[in-house]
């Protein structure tokens, strides 16, 4: 059986002493300039990231998989193996709760590409072990998490590790390009940023023969809170992050979110389907998130940054004056960039020229951003940063085996009903933020 204590236990796979200088240098297989990957989370992004990382650079090879699912694992190795860069074995192949561990321990490089609430768990134990780290957003799915992502965060920065954020519009040069151009003045004082991201409905998963409460609920995570952080966190940080770029840390929030339409159970787990909230800087300035999964809904992903003499769209990459004329736009090769590539450049450059770069003060921020949303509309309470970065509430079951009971365990006696959930539902003016 294996808790909670003795996933954040310090890793045993050991480099505690080895030297910033030294990991930089050894951190290559066999002495030899090849890298090798692992990959923890053979789902379709764990995928694509090994895809992207493999593209990024030529003299890498894929060493490792693991993932909750057996079929999962096996399903990424079987795609791989006849591919001269695939050195994995099907002992280095890995499943369930433990399968990090096997797949740190055979490679330089660990990709962590699981749902969001094994992040901080996976990291703290890649990090230990001295190795270069690509993890998907976002950095947790509670304060708890970001606080333990942000103390490893300072260890792989002592070690001199690369830790790269798959926040990827960080590394779109397009994106980036724009954001400098607000930054250096060019569309005067920002007042107010608009982040949308308006879709319609993601997957869900079915219920397995076989499976325990437990195993459902991971695999159709993207549907339960504790799991992916609700989509809120787990989709809309890519434009929190934006607003963080340019504002930093918001001194409060306040948000209005719902269940309206997600009434299919188990299907649905606990999850709203749209949250708006408003987050208060210094002065007045005021950031305005609204996110939604609604089918047949009209649809929008953009950051806008309004400021005193004009006005940048993010995504748009252009920035416009008072009169909305075009001032300045986005080199077009820029603004075609694929920075699902970008990211992984960046990451093997830093790790081949010993400069380590480190995303994870950011990255986390950007995620407690999320955090904050998420219970300013569950609660429906106004909240401050430090009362969010030091709450209480954990988001964790207390052992992580197969029959252990989730944190959203179903309501006894539950059955389906349009009108009845089958696990608990946030209830703002009701629900206590902890």
């Amino acid at each position: 059986m294996t808790t909670r204590r003795d996933f954040l236990k310090t890793a045993a796979v050991g480099a505690a002493a080895v030297s910033t200088l030294s990991i930089a240098r050894s951190a290559h297989a066999a002495g030899s300039d090849i890298l090798r990957i692992g990959l923890v989370g053979c789902g379709g992004r764990g995928n694509g990231a090994l895809a992207n990382a493999m593209e990024a650079d030529e003299n890498t090879v894929v060493t490792a998989f693991g993932d909750l699912f057996p079929e999962n694992a096996m399903g990424s190795f079987n795609r791989y193996k006849d591919n001269p860069r695939c050195k994995a074995t099907q002992d280095t192949v890995f499943s369930g709760f433990d399968n990090y561990k096997g797949v740190i321990e055979n490679c330089d490089v660990v990709l962590l590409a699981t749902s969001p609430h094994y992040r901080p768990i996976h990291f703290a134990a890649a990090v230990e072990a001295g190795k270069h780290v690509f993890f998907e957003k976002p950095n947790g799915v509670d304060a708890a998490g970001v606080r333990s992502f942000l103390e490893s965060g300072k260890k792989a920065a002592e070690k001199g590790l690369t830790v790269i954020s798959g926040l990827c519009w960080r590394y779109h040069k397009g994106v980036v390009a724009t954001m400098n151009q607000v930054l250096d003045g060019l569309i005067g004082d920002v007042r107010e940023i608009q982040c949308t991201y308006l879709t319609g409905r993601l997957w869900t998963r079915p219920k397995h023969d076989g499976d325990t409460e437990m195993m459902f609920q991971n695999r159709n995570w993207y549907n339960f809170a504790w799991l992916s952080g609700d989509y809120n966190l787990e989709q809309h940080v890519h434009t929190l992050d934006k607003a963080f770029w340019i504002l930093g840390k918001p001194e409060s929030a306040w948000g209005c979110g719902a269940r309206t339409l997600r009434v299919e159970q188990p299907a649905y787990g606990d999850i709203y389907d749209q949250m708006s909230v408003t987050f208060n800087y210094p002065n007045g300035v005021k950031v305005h998130s609204f996110c939604r999964q609604i089918n047949g809904c009209f649809n929008e992903n953009e950051c806008r940054i309004l400021g005193s003499k004009g006005c940048a769209n993010a995504l748009g990459k252009n920035i416009i004056d008072l009169n909305g004329n075009v001032i300045w736009k986005a080199d077009r090769k820029e603004a075609n960039c694929n920075m699902y590539v970008s990211e992984h450049v960046a990451m093997f450059d830093s790790i081949r020229n010993g400069k380590a770069k480190n995303d994870v003060e950011y990255s986390s921020y950007s995620t407690l951003m999320g955090v904050m949303a998420r219970e300013a509309c569950y609660t429906g309470q106004w909240l401050g940063w430090d009362q969010v970065l030091n709450s209480k509430k954990v988001l964790a079951p207390a052992e992580y085996t197969p029959e252990a009971v989730p944190p959203c365990a179903p309501i006894e006696g539950a059955t389906y009903a349009p009108v009845q959930n089958m696990y608990n539902v946030p209830l703002p003016g009701v629900t206590k933020f902890e």
